[in-house]
């Protein structure tokens, strides 16, 4: 079993930053795919960013690809969305998520194994 933890997440302006954490319990982190997708009020939940275990694959949904930059560092356990370029658009629930076996990065939510709790984004115009 593992835990995913996100924080980072708060209220910014438009145009500027955030950086979400996700850490992960377990010893078997490094062999994991991991995602970020987002949901907002009212919608379904979407696609962010996913990354291969290795750290050298990486996959960005159209609509953030440019301006967000998905990471890892398996020695902690974590992996990171950095956001940048904010939009009120942008904002919604962020959630990371495990995929336990990957064949490939999916962008599709039920290949993933494991859910964090979300954090939540809010961009203001």
């Amino acid at each position: 079993q593992v835990q995913l933890v996100e924080s980072g997440g708060g209220l910014v302006q438009a145009g500027g930053s955030l950086r979400l954490s996700c850490a992960a319990s377990g010893r078997t982190f490094s062999s994991y795919a991991m995602g970020w997708f987002r949901q907002a009020p009212g919608k379904e939940r979407e696609f962010v960013a996913a990354i291969s275990w290795s750290g050298g694959s990486t996959y960005y949904a159209d609509s953030v690809k440019g301006r967000f930059t998905i990471s890892r560092d398996n020695a902690k356990n974590t992996v990171y969305l950095q956001m940048n370029s904010l939009k009120p658009e942008d904002t919604a629930v962020y959630y990371c998520a495990a995929d336990r076996a990957p064949l490939y990065v999916s962008s599709d939510y039920s290949t993933y194994d494991y859910w964090g709790q979300g954090t939540q984004v809010t961009v203001s115009s």
